[in-house]
C-alpha cells in the first residue's frame, strides 16, 4: 500500500493506494464515531458485497447514478438522509463511487452542521487518478457545470485498483481524459503515454497510471489550492470540453479528449504550442479517442459551445476565453481568444474531427 500525503498550511490528508487499502482503513475509521454513506445506484448494485461487509449498519443514500442528477435536488436528498439519521458535527461521511458521486457527496459534507469530515472512496479510473483528490466539490445549476461548490478537502482518499477491474471498456475510456490531461504537464507520463499508444485500454497500464497521476495533483494542489494561479493547469482542455459535455451528452473524459484536441490545435495555431510537440500529443489524443466505441460523435450548434465556453469559470473579461493549454513538453500557459476567433478555430477543428 502506497501513502502519499497532500499537506497545506491548515489541512493534511492522506491518499492510499492499494489492493488492500480498504481492509487496512475502513475499520479504523469506523470504530467508534457516526458513519453516512453516499452512492449511487451503480455502485451499489455493483459492489453490494463491500457495502454488506463494511457499511451493513451505517445509514446510507443511494442516488440516481449520472452526471444529470448531480445537481441541487439530489444535494438537497442527501442532506434531507443527514437529517433524518441524525447525523452529528462528529460523524465521518464516506462516499463510494465515481466523479459525480464525490463531487456532490463532497459538497453535502461541506454544508452539514457547517462541515462534517468525508472520506472519498473513488472506483471509476477518472476519479481514482484526478477528482477524488484536491477537494473541488460541486453540482451543476442553470446550465453550467460545476457552477455551485466549494473547496472541501476529504480527510482520507481510499484508492483500490481491483474496483477497475469491474468498469466496462467506456468507463474506463472515461479516466484517460484525465490521464491526457496530465500527460501535458509531466514529461514522465507524456512519455509512458507514448510508449504504450497501442495500450491505452489494458487494465494493467492504467492502473500504473494511478500514482504519478495522484502525485503530480498532489503536487499542484499544494502550491495552489483554490485555483488562483497554479492549479488552473488543472483545466487542459476543460473549457472546450466542458461546453463540449454539455451540449453534446458525451462522457466527461471524451469530452476533455476532444477539448485537449481542439484547444491543442488553436494554441498550435496561435505559435502559442510547439508544432511539433503538439502533433505528438494529438497522436496521443487521437489514440485515446479510439478506445471509445463511438466514433462519429455529434457537438451541437457552435453558438452553443461558444455561450458555455463562455460561462467558464476561469473567463476574466466579457467576450474573452480563456484557456489552460499545453506549451511544450512539460510546460503549460495560460491562452485567451476572443469569442469570434474561439469560435473559428472551434469549427474548423471540429469539422475536421467529424470528417475523419
Amino acid at each position: 500500500m502506497e501513502k502519499i500525503t497532500l499537506q497545506l498550511p491548515y489541512y493534511e490528508g492522506n491518499i492510499y493506494v492499494g489492493e488492500e487499502v480498504l481492509s487496512e482503513r475502513l475499520p479504523k475509521l469506523l470504530e467508534g464515531r457516526e458513519g453516512f454513506v453516499v452512492t449511487d445506484s451503480n455502485v451499489y448494485a455493483l459492489y453490494s458485497e463491500l457495502f454488506e461487509r463494511y457499511f451493513k449498519t451505517t445509514p446510507t443514500i443511494v442516488i440516481p447514478a449520472g452526471e444529470v442528477y448531480k445537481n441541487m435536488t439530489t444535494l438537497s436528498q442527501i442532506l434531507e438522509g443527514m437529517i433524518s439519521s441524525n447525523l452529528h458535527r462528529t460523524a465521518r461521511v464516506f462516499v463510494v463511487g465515481g466523479g459525480v458521486v464525490g463531487d456532490i457527496g463532497g459538497l453535502a459534507s461541506s454544508l452539514y452542521m457547517r462541515g462534517v469530515s468525508y472520506v472519498q472512496i473513488p472506483t471509476t479510473l477518472l476519479a481514482q487518478v484526478d477528482s477524488s483528490v484536491g477537494g473541488k466539490t460541486a453540482v451543476d445549476f442553470g446550465g453550467v457545470k460545476n457552477s455551485v461548490g466549494a473547496f472541501y478537502q476529504p480527510e482520507e482518499v481510499l484508492v483500490d485498483p481491483t474496483f477497475l477491474k469491474t468498469l466496462p471498456t467506456r468507463e474506463l475510456a472515461c479516466g484517460l481524459g484525465e490521464i491526457v490531461k496530465y500527460a501535458t504537464l509531466d514529461s514522465d507520463i507524456f512519455d509512458s503515454l507514448q510508449k504504450n499508444l497501442d495500450n491505452l485500454d489494458a487494465l494493467p497500464f492504467l492502473q500504473s497510471m494511478i500514482l504519478p497521476c495522484l502525485r503530480k495533483k498532489v503536487g499542484v494542489v499544494e502550491k495552489d489550492e483554490k485555483e488562483s494561479g497554479e492549479r488552473k493547469c488543472l483545466n487542459v482542455g476543460h473549457t472546450t470540453g466542458h461546453a463540449i459535455e454539455l451540449q453534446s451528452g458525451l462522457s466527461h473524459g471524451e469530452s476533455v479528449l476532444y477539448g485537449i484536441e481542439v484547444e491543442t490545435a488553436m494554441a498550435m495555431q496561435a505559435g502559442v504550442c510547439e508544432e511539433e510537440y503538439g502533433q505528438q500529443l494529438l497522436q496521443i489524443v487521437q489514440k485515446a479517442l479510439c478506445v471509445f466505441s463511438e466514433t462519429n460523435p455529434t457537438f451541437g450548434d457552435a453558438e452553443a459551445l461558444v455561450k458555455n465556453a463562455l460561462l467558464d469559470k476561469k473567463n476574466v473579461s466579457d467576450g474573452k476565453i480563456c484557456m489552460a493549454v499545453t506549451q511544450k513538453k512539460g510546460a503549460w500557459t495560460m491562452f485567451t481568444l476572443d469569442s469570434s476567433a474561439y469560435k473559428t478555430g472551434l469549427e474548423e477543428r471540429l469539422n475536421k474531427i467529424q470528417k475523419k
